[in-house]
């Protein structure tokens, strides 16, 4: 295992022209890439949180105002580090047209703005997928005293890529069919909300921005971020629970925009304790779920002591 030190967090609009470059390139070019993901690992020490930013970032997924980070806005902060991975020429995967299908994170404790962070971010498991191949990418937040914060996995896949010694799966039985909950909320998302998204966040993914750019890239219409929908329903599931806690959320079909997404929250009977929510988003004309996913409490994360109360502060 090897350290790529960076000197600071990634620009995520310079990383996404490069990978122009590199698919320009790619497809003049008759070599062979890579089969392999890059043991490196790339880290940035000592990063700061622009306030600003997170303000409005806090605004737009209708979190309420604090001086600590929606665990949204810790995945937006670290995912340039890991994306920086993705846009190697030694990389396999094409980082253009990745599609995002699950994310894993804990979050340990609360992490105020004015905390100095260091982000290390890797690729592991890659695999075969029924519709090409899929990678995971982790991203670490540490404190100054190294003390992990938070840990997020996203899986991404690369559709219609298929690398040689890479097995694919069988066949996968059959989802049970979605019967929708009754809904707790109605989220109407204008046709600016990928814009909108991306100016918090700093994605400019075309397939996020307008009905042209998206169609540049084989979609039929520009659809909403994935961490924007994971990071309003999971701030909507926590914002009054108290000590660390993991989430999970897995994306089935895309937001296209403009949209009306039905959302359930259900929290779990545990009596007067959390115990934890599960959630899911679906199109209430279709029935077509867009995402599903859980919230639970960590016992035994010890670093969550006081979480609640300090996240309200």
């Amino acid at each position: 295992m090897s350290f790529t030190q960076l000197r600071e967090i990634p620009a995520l609009g310079k990383l996404y022209a490069g990978a122009l470059g590199s698919a320009a390139k790619a497809r003049m070019s008759s070599a062979k890439g890579s089969t392999t993901l890059p043991a490196d690992r790339h880290v940035v020490s000592g990063a700061a949180v622009d306030l600003a930013k997170l303000t409005d970032f806090q605004r737009l997924v209708l979190h309420s105002a604090t001086d600590y980070l929606p665990t949204g806005y810790v995945h937006t902060f670290a995912f340039p580090v890991a994306m920086s991975l993705m846009a190697r020429d030694d990389f396999p995967l094409p980082l253009l047209g990745m599609v995002h299908l699950r994310n894993v994170v804990q979050h340990y404790r609360p992490i105020h703005y004015s905390e100095p962070l260091t982000v290390t971010a890797w690729a592991e498991n890659l695999g075969g997928h029924r519709s090409g191949t899929s990678v995971e990418l982790v991203a670490e937040v540490t404190g100054a005293d190294g003390e992990v914060l938070w840990r997020g996995r996203s899986t991404y896949l690369a559709k219609g890529v298929f690398l040689p010694k890479t097995d694919r799966p069988g066949e996968s039985a059959a989802r049970p069919e979605f019967v929708p909950p009754l809904p707790t909320a109605m989220w109407r998302l204008g046709a600016d909300a990928g814009r909108n998204y991306a100016r918090v966040s700093g994605d400019f993914n075309p397939i996020h921005l307008s009905r042209l750019s998206a169609k540049a890239l084989g979609m039929k219409r520009s659809l909403a971020h994935g961490m924007y929908l994971a990071s309003r329903v999971v701030s909507d599931a926590v914002q009054t629970q108290e000590g660390p806690f993991e989430w999970t959320i897995d994306f089935e079909s895309p937001v296209f925009l403009p949209a009306t997404v039905a959302v359930s929250i259900h929290d779990d009977d545990a009596g007067s304790s959390w115990a934890g929510s599960t959630f899911t988003g679906w199109n209430p004309r279709s029935m077509r779920r867009h995402f599903a996913g859980t919230v639970r409490p960590l016992e035994a994360a010890a670093p969550g002591d006081g979480f609640a109360a300090a996240t309200r502060a």
